[in-house]
């Protein structure tokens, strides 16, 4: 467990350090050019989450996220106990990440964010990538398990642009960005409706999910 537990503190640790300080990055390259400096933030952070699965997966499962955690746990592949722990370590491990990335490019330690993220139009955008992303592990994990971190990376590198919000779809990343007035950063108050959203849209996946890649045998009651 303690291995585990290390794995999704790391693991998220560098999901955000490298969130926060690709983000930093190609803001200061990008000239004022906003598609340029997102389009810096997003390869990065698709690259990693494919490194990161691949490195952690088989320690931990490698979820890094709450959102992913609680489908895990709603479908009894993890006790409650052990989601519980991993949420509090993934927090606590993206905040880490944080506070790395603004160690490493000279910004102030804690420096919340002034990013207006809120609106009908972020929280939907919010919960189509959350819904998505849940839907891409689930079914890869049943039919093509060793797909799953080139799925996800490229899930979530079409997300930072196909939706509103630029896909934070993950609690953990959600918190820890408030407390970066950076390229990626989201406003400490607008927070708890992007959670709120995406542990929605998380809990639906689940269930719809569950019903579309159930087994044929499955569903006719194990009759074939």
């Amino acid at each position: 467990m303690i291995r585990r537990l290390v794995a999704e503190w790391l693991g998220t640790f560098s999901l955000l350090a490298t969130v926060v300080g690709s983000g930093i990055m190609a803001e200061r390259l990008a000239d004022g050019n906003v598609a340029i400096a997102l389009l810096g933030n997003t390869i990065p952070t698709g690259a990693i989450l494919v490194v990161l699965i691949m490195v952690f997966g088989p320690i931990s499962g490698a979820h890094f996220n709450p959102a992913v955690t609680l489908s895990f746990a709603l479908r009894r592949e993890l006790q409650a106990r052990t989601a519980g722990l991993y949420v509090a370590v993934q927090v606590f491990g993206g905040i880490c990440g944080v506070l790395a990335a603004h160690i490493m490019f000279d910004n102030p330690l804690f420096d919340p964010s002034t990013t207006a993220r809120t609106g009908i139009g972020q929280w939907v955008g919010e919960f189509v990538a959350t819904f998505g992303l849940v839907g891409t592990i689930l079914a890869c994990v049943k039919n093509r398990p060793e797909a799953v971190p080139v799925a996800v990376g490229l899930y979530i590198t079409a997300a930072y642009w196909f939706t509103s919000s630029t896909s934070f779809a993950n609690p953990a990343v959600t918190i820890a960005r408030g407390f970066s007035d950076t390229f990626a950063g989201i406003a400490p108050s607008h927070v708890l409706a992007f959670v709120l959203v995406q542990l929605v849209a998380a809990f639906l996946a689940t269930l719809f999910f569950g019903w579309l890649l159930e087994d044929e045998a499955a569903a006719n009651g194990g009759t074939g």
